[in-house]
C-alpha cells in the first residue's frame, strides 16, 4: 500500500513532463506557461508545483532526459573499421544517423542555447567525457602517428564537426546551390582527419 502514493506521484510527474515536452516543441519555451502545462497534464495549476518549482526545472529535466548522448556514445564506440579513416567515417555516420532520428532534440537544443546559454546541458559533460578515453585509446591502437591532442579536445572536435554537419544539413535542406551538399559528408570526414591544407604544405 505504501508504494501507491509514490507510483501515483511518478505518473503525475510523467504527465507533466510529457505535456511540457509537446508544448515546448509546438510553441517554444517562452510561449508556454505553467498554466498550459498543468491543463495539458490534467492538473490544477497548484498541483504542478508539488513536483516542479518552476518551468525551468521542468525544461531542465526534459533536456537531460532527451539528450541523445546515451544512444550516440555506444554507437560511436561500437562502430566498425580496420583503419582510423574507416572508423571515423562509420562513427560519424552512426552519430549523424541517430541525430536524424531525433529532430525533437534540435528544437530542444535551440531552446537550451537561447534561453539558458547551455547551462543545463553542461551538467552532462562530465559523464560524457568520462567515456572519452576508451575512444581515444581506440584511435591510438589503430594508428600511432596521431597528433598530441588532449582526448577531451579530440572528442569535442569530433562531436562539433559532425553535429555541425547535421545542423547545416538540417538548415540547408531546401537550399539549392551547386557543390553545397554533394558528397558533403565525405568532405567533412576528410577535413576532420586531414584538415584543409594540401599534403606537404
Amino acid at each position: 500500500m505504501s508504494t501507491l502514493p509514490t507510483a501515483r506521484g511518478e505518473r503525475t510527474r510523467r504527465s507533466i513532463l510529457d505535456a511540457a515536452y509537446h508544448l515546448f516543441l509546438e510553441q517554444g519555451y517562452s510561449a508556454t506557461s505553467m498554466r498550459q502545462i498543468a491543463r495539458n497534464a490534467g492538473l490544477a495549476l497548484g498541483g504542478i508545483y508539488n513536483h516542479f518549482d518552476s518551468k525551468q526545472a521542468i525544461f531542465r529535466e526534459i533536456i537531460l532526459e532527451n539528450h541523445p548522448y546515451r544512444q550516440v556514445l555506444p554507437l560511436i564506440m561500437t562502430s566498425s573499421g580496420n583503419t582510423i579513416e574507416e572508423f571515423i567515417g562509420n562513427a560519424a555516420q552512426a552519430m549523424v544517423g541517430e541525430l536524424k532520428q531525433r529532430p525533437d532534440f534540435v528544437k530542444l537544443a535551440f531552446i537550451e542555447m537561447v534561453e539558458f546559454q547551455g547551462k543545463n546541458l553542461a551538467s552532462v559533460v562530465p559523464e560524457i567525457l568520462s567515456q572519452v578515453l576508451p575512444l581515444v585509446q581506440r584511435f591510438a591502437a589503430m594508428r600511432n602517428d596521431l597528433r598530441d591532442i588532449p582526448p577531451p579536445i579530440l572528442f569535442r572536435a569530433f562531436l562539433g564537426m559532425f553535429f555541425s554537419f547535421y545542423m547545416t544539413e538540417y538548415l540547408l535542406q531546401n537550399v539549392e546551390i551547386p557543390g553545397l551538399r554533394e558528397n558533403a559528408f565525405d568532405h567533412f570526414v576528410e577535413i576532420f582527419l586531414h584538415g584543409i591544407l594540401k599534403e606537404g604544405t
